[in-house]
């Protein structure tokens, strides 16, 4: 389950990698041979005739924090504008499982709509033309988790992942290729195993059932070697719900054994080629943190999970390890009325006795996450917190009902963090009033996703890519969104929802009131894209809807150019939908770009 992101795989156009990257020395890149061998009953990745284990990571968390810890790959879910990753992998020693993004049934692509599919396959092998010869790659990931989450028994979904694998082997004879499949269970193993000979390595993502995966593996009679793809910590959806409906979470103390002990276990496994640990990066995810082997930013401090992956990789633990920090407990109850006093306590401390900082927060809890999506911010109470230290906290409940979680995170001074949280209750019913914005709001700037979820897909939902990531020339910062409506006709568009994927029937949004303006950046592939942008699309046929509707029709340009959308006298007391963007077909796919969208 990837990043919010899930972003796609498509290229404009074919291009020759020799003529795109360059390695360190500055000679003219030319690929490295990648085979796949078995020899004595085990499994090997050979990478320029040497044997090479994966010892890797999934997600944009840093490089350098992956070398230092004896990692040797990392895993991306797409390869929009990955040249500049390359680059820097090529230059740390690095290589790159480049992940070929395909559509989501769940998210409205059609496998029997055979343009569309067609459209998809050109767009892969764009991908794999453009990079193919790039030194960092490693192999090619088709697809990730395709069959969703029923029996994965569509067989138009594994012909087109295998399309593509013959593709790939017909003009990269260097890398090796690879789908990746949610757990084992259902007919997911039969169908790759019926349907894609021309796939070579099983991707498996796994959590709760990581440390039995290589035996139930090879018990089902499947002779792909595999790849771990995705594993840590037992995910929410495999984690039993308390009396009012959440679950809790392990300290990050307590995540590090799930990696130590899975990927010392892949190590001796005969048919295991490597895995890559869930997430190397920060996550928000039913909580904060529940994957994260990184804390939230500012800081992206390396947790204990990082260290104990160390150890396995390199046999030794870091010099200065992270803080350890021991569960929250509650004094008292954990289910209380608005405004009441709760206190809780906790221990923390570093290895190495150096000085360390708790920050206490408490939020609301996020929204629910299906299969990896976004999830929006929710927001923070500081006005609860009566008192703190490094060990203990003093709360005044906010006064509406729902849950609420408490996180300690806690840093050390050598780039080392902690995190524990334990979920609040406060009975009574949920006010129906928004939550007040702080602003600015942001909803998208620099790769993040703000207060609100781009959940809302709409129209000809499958002919819609996006890249929340892209590095292709952004207005400011690292990177900018990218959206593709890969359509001649038909319309397509996306809802940024609070809470994330309702329509008007639950409470939520955000009361905006004191904004003036919402103010984006935009700008088109190649210019003159027609799009849409509103504030607001649920109408009053809705228990819960939007105060106000506010659209603007945009002609964009090439070069960016920032736009405003004005709300003064406007009712923003409650905004469900602050962003929509939509296009409508234009005899071609429509390609653009936004960036720095926020409520001013």
């Amino acid at each position: 389950m990837p990043l919010f992101r899930r972003s796609s795989s498509v290229v404009a156009a074919a291009l020759l990698s020799a003529c795109v990257s360059a390695c360190v020395s500055g000679a003219i890149a030319a690929p490295i041979k990648v085979e796949l061998v078995q020899k004595d009953g085990k499994w090997q990745l050979m990478r320029e005739g040497k044997p090479f284990f994966v010892r890797g990571g999934g997600g944009e968390g840093s490089l350098k924090v992956l070398t230092a810890a004896g990692g040797n790959s990392k895993r991306t879910w797409g390869a929009d504008n990955i040249g500049k990753l390359l680059d820097e992998a090529q230059a740390n020693g690095v290589a790159v499982a480049v992940g070929i993004w395909l559509g989501h049934e769940r998210h409205g692509f059609d496998y029997n709509d055979e343009k569309a599919v067609q459209a998809q396959f050109e767009m892969a092998k764009a991908a794999v033309m453009k990079y193919k010869d790039h030194p960092a790659v490693l192999l090619w990931g088709i697809g990730n988790e395709m069959e969703g989450f029923g029996k994965g028994d569509n067989p138009k979904i594994w012909n087109h992942i295998n399309d593509i694998a013959k593709m790939i082997k017909q003009v990269d004879p260097n890398h090796p290729t690879m789908t990746v499949i949610a757990e084992i269970g259902g007919e997911k193993l039969p169908s790759v195993k019926k349907y894609c000979p021309d796939v070579d390595i099983m991707g498996l993502n796994s959590y709760g059932g990581v440390l039995s995966l290589p035996d139930r593996y090879r018990a089902a009679g499947v002779n792909k070697p595999f790849i771990v793809t995705e594993y840590g910590p037992a995910g929410t959806w495999e984690t039993q719900k308390n009396a009012y409906g959440v679950t809790a979470e392990k300290t990050s103390t307590e995540k590090a054994a799930t990696y130590r002990d899975a990927a010392a276990k892949f190590e001796k496994d005969p048919m295991c080629l490597g895995s890559y640990a869930f997430i190397w990066d920060d996550k928000r995810e039913t909580t904060l943190t529940w994957f994260g082997l990184f804390l939230p930013a500012p800081g992206r401090e390396r947790t204990a999970g990082i260290d104990a992956l160390q150890e396995v990789w390199t046999g030794k633990p870091p010099a200065n390890r992270v803080p350890v920090v021991e569960p929250i407990k509650v004094a008292g109850t954990d289910n209380v009325n608005g405004g009441d006093t709760v206190k809780a306590s906790f221990k923390a401390s570093d290895p190495e006795n150096d000085p360390i900082k708790v920050t206490w927060v408490l939020k609301s809890e996020l929204d629910p996450s299906e299969g990896g999506d976004a999830v929006a911010e929710r927001p923070s109470h500081p006005e609860a917190i009566v008192q703190s230290s490094n060990s203990d906290i003093t709360l005044k409940m906010p006064k509406e009902g729902g849950v609420y979680r408490l996180y300690a995170f806690v840093t050390d001074d050598h780039g080392g963090g902690a995190v524990a949280n334990v979920p609040l209750h406060v009975n009574g019913p949920k006010s129906s009033a928004a939550p007040k914005a702080k602003l600015p709001l942001v909803l998208y700037a620099d790769g993040t996703t703000g207060a609100y979820s781009p959940s809302g897909w709409m129209g000809n939902a499958g002919a819609i890519v996006t890249d929340p990531a892209c590095t292709d020339n952004p207005h400011s910062g690292a990177t900018c969104l990218k959206i593709q409506y890969n359509a001649p006709d038909n319309w397509g568009g996306i809802a940024y929802q609070s809470p994330a994927n309702d329509w008007g029937d639950q409470p939520g949004g955000y009361d905006l009131t004191g904004a003036k303006r919402l103010s984006f950046w935009a700008r088109g592939e190649n210019g003159g894209e027609k799009i849409e942008i509103k504030v607001g699309t649920i109408g009053k046929d809705k228990k819960y809807h939007d105060t106000a509707v506010v659209a603007r029709p945009v002609t964009l340009t090439k070069d960016w150019k920032k736009y405003e959308i004005d709300l003064s006298g406007k009712d923003l007391s409650v905004i469900k939908t602050g962003l929509v963007w939509s296009t409508a077909g234009q005899g071609k796919p429509v390609v653009f770009f936004l960036d720095d969208v926020w409520f001013e």
